[in-house]
């Protein structure tokens, strides 16, 4: 009699279907395997599976298989009442069970007589085994598929859940029985698999490479993520940077995160990935060096002229200064603006240079101002000195006119008068203006 009834495998291949179809590309992987399985069952005879049996063949592939199906399918595998029968047989044989159960004590000291005299009672553990064996290899098959051919990230994440559970189903299997096998359990069930020593070992080796595999892989996208945000926060740095020091601090960021891209293991899907993402960044970083080398020309041309305004400052301050000293201040004001001036409208630094330009020739135009002060003080200074001496020559003339030398007297103060206050003559010329004053008042009481 068939372990799985028609009737039940039709309900459960139905629900498979319908699981792998959600499950999209894994399903397509999974649903295969899952039939084999109930078609295995349905194809071996003996006791009609039971409701945990019949999930094993599933539940790890399609966690989200429908609880009502399954009761479905269980109670549809029961048709015949042989399943209550066996369980009410349980019952009135509790005595044996404990028996059968302390046999089957994972102990060497117990299980071997039992193998060699009544291997039958080992049948628990031959079904655990041949459980454990065929999710062992199953596993192995699904993660060294998932591994080998991944396609994304998350591939990998799959296969390292699936290499943990292989391992938990091979530490199931117990080593002192690889070397022995069950040939009246598998005579009676069919058994097409052989516990060895060198299967067991292969598996766990296969086990062990999948997980270096997927720790190095995980291990390659973790490296991958870091340097994809270290390059856009050195292109984001880059195109944000507001002097020369920022934006090349940001283009050796930039280099760095491309060397990192080439260190990242070719073998890996994270490399390959790497690969691309190089290609992309190395032709961003060459466009970017353009840029760069005209980005510096202008960085360099506003620094160059930050030095001559700082000079000029410097130079300017605890006036008043000299019409010669106004002169150089001036002049160092126009080197910063003919340098400001040569940097291009398509320049990353033109509006700098052009924010500089217009407090520069503010600071030209006053330093100009102070010049033509200084010089004209200056001359009228010199020019009313001109006049006093004038004046005094024809003080000594017998013919001169007193009232000639009123009018004389009044273009002197006039002159002092036009020199300006923060020019280098304006304490001495108000020295002259007083004297002159003074003078004019005693003439005109005579």
């Amino acid at each position: 009699m068939a372990r799985l009834t028609d009737r039940a495998f039709d309900i459960l291949q139905a629900e498979v279907d319908k699981c792998a179809a959600a499950e999209g590309i894994a399903g397509k992987v999974y649903q295969p395997m899952v039939m084999k399985r109930l078609e295995k069952l349905r194809s071996q005879n003996g006791t009609f599976a039971s409701r945990e049996e019949i999930r094993d063949t599933f539940k790890d592939e399609f966690p989200k298989f429908s609880e009502e199906t399954l009761k479905a399918a269980v109670k549809a595998n029961r048709a015949l009442g042989l399943f209550d029968k066996i369980i009410l047989a349980g019952g009135l044989l509790g005595g044996a069970a404990g028996i059968i159960w302390l046999i089957n004590l994972p102990f060497p000291m117990i299980r071997w007589p039992v193998a060699k005299t009544m291997p039958i009672l080992l049948l628990p553990s031959f079904i655990s085994m041949d459980y454990n064996y065929r999710q062992a290899i199953a596993l192995v098959e699904q993660s060294d598929q998932l591994v080998n051919k991944a396609t994304a990230a998350a591939d990998f994440e799959l296969g390292d859940t699936k290499v943990k559970q292989a391992q938990k189903h091979l530490d199931a299997l117990p080593i002192w029985f690889l070397g022995y096998y069950p040939e009246t359990y598998c005579s009676f069930l069919g058994c097409t698999w052989r516990f060895t020593v060198d299967e067991f070992q292969t598996a766990r080796k296969n086990i062990g490479r999948l997980d270096a595999q997927i720790f190095q892989q995980k291990n390659a996208f973790t490296e991958l993520d870091r340097v994809e945000q270290t390059l856009n926060a050195a292109k984001q740095q880059y195109q944000q940077g507001k002097t020369a020091a920022d934006r090349q601090k940001a283009s050796g960021n930039w280099q760095s995160a491309i060397d990192q891209l080439n260190q990242i293991p070719a073998e890996t899907l994270a490399g390959k990935t790497a690969k691309q993402k190089l290609q992309a960044a190395e032709r961003d970083f060459q466009a970017m060096g353009g840029i760069a080398t005209g980005s510096v020309r202008a960085d360099n041309l506003i620094e160059a002229a930050k030095e001559f305004a700082l000079t000029a400052a410097v130079a300017s301050q605890k006036p008043p200064h000299s019409a010669t000293q106004w002169e150089q201040i001036a002049g160092l004001w126009e080197e910063g603006i003919n340098r400001l001036k040569m940097v291009p409208l398509d320049n990353p630094g033109y509006l700098d240079a052009q924010t500089k330009l217009a407090e520069y020739q503010k600071n030209l135009g006053i330093s100009q101002i102070r010049l033509q002060t200084e010089k004209d003080s200056e001359k009228a200074l010199q020019s009313a000195k001109n006049l006093l001496a004038n004046l005094q020559n024809n003080l000594n003339s017998p013919s001169q006119n007193p009232r000639s030398s009123l009018g004389q007297l009044q273009e002197i103060i006039n002159q002092l008068e036009s020199v300006k206050p923060g020019t280098t003559v304006y304490p001495e010329s108000q020295k002259w203006l007083q004297s002159a004053r003074k003078k004019q008042q005693e003439w005109q009481k005579k």
